[in-house]
Order: C-alpha cells, then structure tokens, then sequence
C-alpha cells in the first residue's frame, strides 16, 4: 500500500467518530430487519390474499413485525404450502405468482 496517508491525531479521532456513528445507524437498521417473531397461517393470508396483498414486501413486513425474506417466502409459495392449497381449492388466486 504505497498510497497509505498519514493522518494526524485530530484526523484519526474524526475518522473514528464518524466510523462510530456509522456502525451505530446500521446497527439500528439492522435490527429493524430481524424479527423474533414467526409468521403465522393468518399473517400468510393477509400479506397475500388479504387485506395487505397489494402492499410491498417491506411494507408488509414492517406492519407484521417480520421480515421481508418471510413475507417474501410466502407469497411465492416457498412456505406455508397448506394454506396456499387451501385458497386456491376455494378458487383465490395468488397474484405473486405467475
């Protein structure tokens, strides 16, 4: 590394504090993403049948408390296989799925 700078102490406490409050700002959208909760059978109904099925993704996610990769696997059918059987026996039609 021949382009290495060198930084003088005020620089280096600058640098510090503003990579400190960084880490802090996606430490906190971070936990937004997590979510401790399981989706439920209802929570599946609503996010892509229901009420919330014309909703994003994330918009869904952040009214349930999930997370979007749930929400996703959802409405594409990679979980709740049980419930998507039964709306469709029932004549729904899930409109994230072509």
């Amino acid at each position: 590394m021949s382009d290495t700078k060198q930084l003088s102490h005020k620089e280096l406490i600058e640098l510090v504090t503003t990579l400190e409050a960084r880490i802090a700002t996606l430490e906190v959208s971070k936990a937004k993403v997590v979510s401790d909760r399981e989706m439920t059978d209802d929570d599946a109904i609503r996010a892509t049948y229901g009420d919330l099925a014309d909703k994003k993704h994330k918009e869904v996610a952040e009214t349930l408390n999930l997370t979007y990769g749930q929400v996703y696997s959802a409405r594409l059918e990679f979980t709740f296989k049980s419930v998507h059987k039964a709306v469709k026996a029932e004549g729904g039609r899930n409109r994230w799925v072509k």
